[in-house]
Formats: C-alpha cells, structure tokens, sequence
C-alpha cells in the first residue's frame, strides 16, 4: 500500500516553488460539487481475513506466510507485533455486522483466507470443513442484512506450505493451486456471492514480497523476483476468470475482476516533456503493469523497452520482464468483468535516469523520483498526504486507457493522525468528503463508476506497521482481551453521505460535520470515562461483598452476646 520511495527533504524544498507555479488547481478542481451519485450505487466498507480474524491456529487453519514472517522473531513488523487475534473477527461476527448495518452500507468487500479453507493451499491434500462453515454462515448473516458479500480470494496471505515447497509466487504452478482454491470457493459460495476479486493490490505483493522484503515472504531478488511473481499472478488470475466464465457463470451469473492499487502521478512541469513522459511512465509501472495485460493483452511498451535495454546494459541475454507468449496474450486479454481500483494519495514525479550500473532494482527500471508538495495536508504518515484531485484524475485516466470498464472502488481511505485513541477524527471527515466528491466529478465526467469500498471497517493489524496505523472507522482497543470496538466520528459522516447517496447541499453537508463531531465529542468522554467505570465495578465487586460479610460477622456477634446477656 505505501510506496517505498519517498523524497528527502531537500528535493521538496527544491521543487516546492516549481510546483506551485506550475500545478495551479482548476476553478473545477477546486469548487465542491453538491449532488447525487446515480440510482443504484454501491457504498461499502473493507477488510482482509489477515487483518482482522485472529484465530490464526484454531478449527484447523494452516499457517500463512505472514504467520510465518510476524512469528520469525527477526522484527520484520513494527514492534514484534503478530496478528494472532488482531481484531478477534472470526469470534465476533455478529458484532461485526451490527457495525455494517449501523453505517448503512450496502456492501463489504472482505477476503478468504487460502488456508483456512486449505490448510496446506492444496485442495487435494484437505478441505477444512470449519473454514467452509464460517464464511458460509458469515455470507449468509451478510444477505440477512441485506448486505452483498463482495469477496476477495487472495490478499496476501498465501498458505505456507506453498513457499516453503514451491518457492510461492515464484513458482509458475501457483496458478494451478490457485484455480483449485478459487474453484472451491466458486463451489461452495458462488451461489449467493456475486462479486469476485481475484487478487487484492497484487503490485504491493509482488513489489514488497519479492524486491524489498519488507512484506512476507521476505525475498530481496532485486529487479527479479517482483516481475516473475507478477507474471504468475496475472496468468493465475486469467486462469480463474476463464474457469468462472466457462464453468459457473451460467450457473451463478457473478462477475470476476480484480482489484488494482495506484496512486496518481502528477508531472512536476507540465510544459517539460521528460516530466510528462515521467508521469505517464510512473502510472504505467503502477497500474499498466497489471491492468495491461488484462485489457490489451500485453505489458505497457514503456516497461517492456525499459526493462529490455536495461537488462542488456547489465550483461543479461534476456530481459528481466518475463514475455507473454502469443496464446497467453489472447488468454489473458479480456480477462476482467470490471476494474477494482484502490487509490489513496498522489505524488509530483519527476525524470531521474539511474544507471544501469547501479544494478537491477523496480526503482532503477522507472526512472523517475516521486515528491511530495509541502503544502499538502499531512495526515500523520510518512506516505499518505491528502491530495483530492489526484483521485478524480486516476479515475478519468483508467477510464480512457482500458476502454470504459465498470469501475468499483476498491479501497480508499485515510489512517489516524494521533497515536493516541482519537475518536473525533475531522481530518478523516474531510479525506472522506473531498476525495469521495472528486469521485462523484469523475462520474460527472463520464467515468462509469460502480461502487465505492472506503478504508476500512476497524482499525485492524496492519502488515509490516504492526497496529501503528489505524484506518479504521471504528477504533478497536487492541490492548483489551475482548477487543471493544468504539464509533469515530467518520462513522456518522460516512453514513450520511450513504443515506443521501451525496451531497445535497452547502448547508445540510455542513450540518453533517457537527453532528458527527457532537457525536464523537460524547463517545470520547464515555470512553474517557471507562477505565473509572471499570475500576468502580471492580471495587463494587471487591467492597460490596466484602462490607455484607463484615455486617453479617457483627450481626452474629452482637447477636451471640445478647443471647450471654440474656442467659
């Protein structure tokens, strides 16, 4: 999700003035836009199975590789922190979905965990019976409140039998484990869920897993390993579309697509060519090296011709971009029923050649240095700034460049500013008002926008940051065994704009933020309050009895003497 290569300080003070003279916004840009989204638009939280179910051992899961990578003890998470019970979700469904009918929304986009349906990630080896049951009677709750299941088959957490074995998305045979996963869960809940994400910001798996090692398995094979798992998760995502598209669409009438993380690259000079052909290059290493594939059949030229000449300046006799034959290039192209596009923030890119001498490496390949403006709302990450048009711009530019696909939002969102427990979250408030109504021009504009999937339900375990980041609209209290969830104030914001679908006008907006911010004013002060409660009920506990029994000790004891004096 976070891009690795942030700019020094240095270059955004040397820039910061070209910037601002160079990138003004449009009057469009920057008026708000009051109406509504289109009749039938689908609002909706996420999550993944990694990060919010805990239950990591229990009713036969296997392990993953992330269970693997947090229990090496090597500190590859923030704080040696595991998921073991992250959210304890798999124990508290009902809660869960009393949260999704509290926010109204009308989907939620979670994941299955591979091995906890498979333990080993084969089918053939075992089925678990109670991994089978949970997401089924989870589905089933979903329908009951009226909530469609939209349902990721992999976000990240391949069973790690399949790396310790097959050396994982390195192998080309993953796709085969994959389609046998996949087929399962067609099998046993294709018939109520209709919406399929096959693979969840596969970029940062790829990247992470395989180039930084700063995400599980761990791998470093620089300028390798990154485009030889993706070439595998593309063939294995195409292999799933066709096995739905000849098998069971007939049978489920579902859709199957996949879902893309990108960020919006901005030239720093629009009147400089190298800059502009930056820009273009950044997005095409973002998003075109997945969604190419899967719209036009191949890899974006730029990385194909890049990677090749670098490749052969290094002494290599063929590129390190794995080449499509020309059945797989038919194979795979058209393999998408719509685009899920998951987007949180923008960078000002720029031209930055790297010599090839440097050695292979993702970021020698592009060329290019992503910065940051100084002025941009900082929302207490080292990554994520706030930057509302860069969104409405993503959404246009995959509209033109795939041919007009349906469009689902697949994950947006801002984490929390304080490390403190922060209830009253305005900055999240406003994240979520600004970029969802880039969203709604982008739809004004023509893009064909389907749903929206906001970042995310709970404050959850969140990969190599361990608990630091919190994007949750409910805060979760990771330090208390029963994991309480409490409402933030973007819960109320969140749900008016569900139940409006929009932005009436000026003033019934402006009234949302008060309210919500009313709201989570008396939530803080309940929660402040808490730890008193629970020391009063302790102490009530302890004292009550202990004060009864001390009466009833004296009771016999005045009693006892006055039957002496009496005697």
């Amino acid at each position: 999700m976070k891009p690795e290569w942030v700019v020094t300080v240095w270059w955004v003070l040397l820039l910061a003035s070209t910037m601002g003279a160079t990138r003004k916004r449009s009057p469009e840009e920057a008026s708000f836009y009051y109406g509504n989204f289109p009749l039938g638009f689908s609002w909706g939280v996420g999550s993944s199975a990694f990060q919010t179910e805990g239950a990591w051992d229990q009713d036969g899961k296997g392990p993953s590789i992330w269970d693997a990578f947090t229990h090496s003890g090597k500190g590859n998470v923030l704080g040696d922190e595991t998921a073991d019970v992250a959210c304890d979700s798999y124990y508290k469904v009902q809660e869960d979905i009393a949260l999704l009918r509290e926010l109204h929304v009308s989907h939620y986009r979670f994941s299955l965990s591979w091995p906890r349906l498979l333990p080993t990630g084969i089918r053939a080896d075992q089925v678990n019976k109670k991994g089978i049951q949970f997401y089924s009677d989870f589905i089933d709750a979903l329908l009951k409140s009226n909530i469609t299941p939209v349902v990721t088959l992999h976000h990240w957490d391949l069973p790690q039998l399949l790396q310790v074995k097959y050396g994982g998305w390195q192998n080309a045979s993953m796709a085969n484990y994959f389609s046998d996963y996949a087929n399962l869960c067609f099998e046993a809940f294709g018939d109520r869920v209709k919406h399929w994400v096959t693979f969840s910001d596969p970029r940062t798996m790829a990247e992470k897993g395989y180039e930084t090692g700063h995400h599980a398995p761990g791998m470093k094979l620089h300028g390798t390993g990154l485009y030889k798992a993706a070439h595998h998760i593309i063939k294995a995502h195409a292999r799933v579309w066709h096995s739905y598209n000849n098998t069971w669409r007939s049978k489920q009438q579902g859709l199957v697509g996949i879902s893309l993380n990108c960020d919006w690259g901005e030239p720093v000079d629009i009147s400089n060519p190298k800059d502009v052909e930056a820009a273009e290059r950044y997005l095409q290493f973002c998003l075109g090296w997945f969604a190419n594939p899967i719209y036009a059949g191949d890899y974006p030229q730029v990385m194909k011709d890049r990677i090749g000449r670098k490749s052969a300046e290094q002494g290599l006799d063929m590129s390190r971009l794995p080449v499509f034959s020309l059945q797989e290039k038919s194979y795979i192209k058209g393999t998408s029923d719509f685009l899920g596009l998951g987007h949180f923030t923008t960078r000002y890119i720029t031209e930055r050649n790297y010599p090839s001498r440097q050695g292979p490496s993702y970021q020698n390949d592009r060329d290019l240095v992503e910065l940051v403006d100084p002025n941009w709302p900082d929302l207490g990450s080292k990554w994520l700034y706030s930057v509302p048009w860069g969104f409405r711009r993503l959404l246009n530019f995959a509209q033109a460049q795939y041919g007009n696909p349906p469009i689902y939002v697949t994950e947006n969102g801002a984490t929390q500013k304080l490390p403190c427990t922060q209830l009253c979250d305005e900055w999240r408030i406003q994240y979520l008002k600004e970029y969802i109504n880039e969203m709604l021009k982008a739809i004004k504009d023509g893009a064909n926008i389907k749903g929206y999937t906001s970042w995310s339900l709970l404050d959850k375990f969140e990969w190599d940051r361990g608990y630091s980041d919190r994007y949750g609209f409910y805060y979760v209290d990771f330090n208390k065994r029963n994991r309480p969830r409490y409402p933030k104030a973007s819960v109320d914001y969140y749900k008016k704009i569900i139940t409006s679908n929009g932005f009436p006008n000026l003033r019934e907006v402006e009234s949302w933020y008060l309210e919500a911010l009313e709201i989570c004013s008396i939530n803080n002060q309940m929660l402040a309050a808490e730890p008193l409660l629970s020391y009063m009920q302790i102490v009530s506990e302890i004292v009550v009895p202990t004060v009864c029994t001390f009466c009833i000790l004296i009771a016999a004891v005045l009693l006892v003497l006055l039957l002496r004096s009496l005697s």
